[in-house]
């Protein structure tokens, strides 16, 4: 990874799973330095914008020696608000790459230059944020979990949240009971074929009240759609 502030990335590389994913060689993390790039008694990294405006722009002739510097690599990805959606999909076919280059920026952006020499643009929302290192790190925790073997139970990537284009099914755990709210019964029923069914309709039903877009692009079965149907005809 290609960051300003390497001092925000590798506290949080060596923290939770993916902390253990890299002690175990699952995953390999390098952190680079952009400054080191930097030419020049002060190390500018940017500059003001031709034809004006405010705040600076990160300098072509220290981003892609930097850049270059990484290579090669089976994906560059810069992180871009102008870039393409990142999502559970992209996640998984970043899975598959052996070495990946994210590459983020500071202050008003990259050089337009800069882009040629990146294999993709990545946008983690439509929101602007102060850099590109938490959409950085959401890319990485995003994907290194689907590597094999970051996980313990590969069963929890397959049900969980988009593995399926669904939003996922609500979770309960003790107590049954709290403060009159009460687990369904269903999930205490012991009837694997009932909570199998209750489940997959009940992601069906947050996904329609809460993200109905992502039901046109979900891979539904027969069942699916009637129960689809049902959530319709309830209201």
């Amino acid at each position: 990874m290609l960051t300003l502030f390497p001092g925000l990335i590798r506290p949080w590389a060596g923290e939770a799973l993916i902390g253990k994913a890299i002690e175990r060689g699952l995953l390999a993390l390098e952190v680079r330095d952009i400054r080191d790039f930097a030419r020049g008694r002060y190390r500018q990294v940017d500059d003001y914008p031709y034809g004006g405006g405010a705040g600076m722009v990160l300098r072509p002739d220290v981003v892609v020696p930097a850049i270059e510097a990484v290579l090669p690599a089976d994906e560059v990805i810069l992180l871009s608000p102008s870039g393409e959606p990142f999502t559970q999909a992209l996640a998984e076919e970043l899975s598959r790459k052996t070495h990946l280059v994210l590459v983020a920026g500071r202050y008003e952006g990259f050089d337009a230059r800069v882009e040629r020499f990146v294999t993709r643009e990545v946008s983690v929302g439509d929101y602007v944020l102060m850099g590109g290192e938490v959409a950085a790190l959401a890319v990485i925790e995003a994907t290194a979990r689907l590597v094999p073997g970051v996980l313990g139970e590969p069963e929890s990537v397959r049900e969980e949240s988009f593995a399926w284009g669904l939003l996922d099914y609500p979770q309960y755990t003790r107590p049954p009971e709290y403060r009159g709210l009460v687990v369904p019964e269903v999930l205490l029923s012991g009837h694997h074929e009932a909570i199998r069914r209750w489940r997959r309709a009940e992601a069906l039903r947050r996904t329609l009240l809460r993200r109905p877009e992502l039901l046109r692009a979900a891979r539904l079965s027969a069942e699916d759609v009637l129960l689809v149907a049902d959530l319709d005809a309830v209201g």
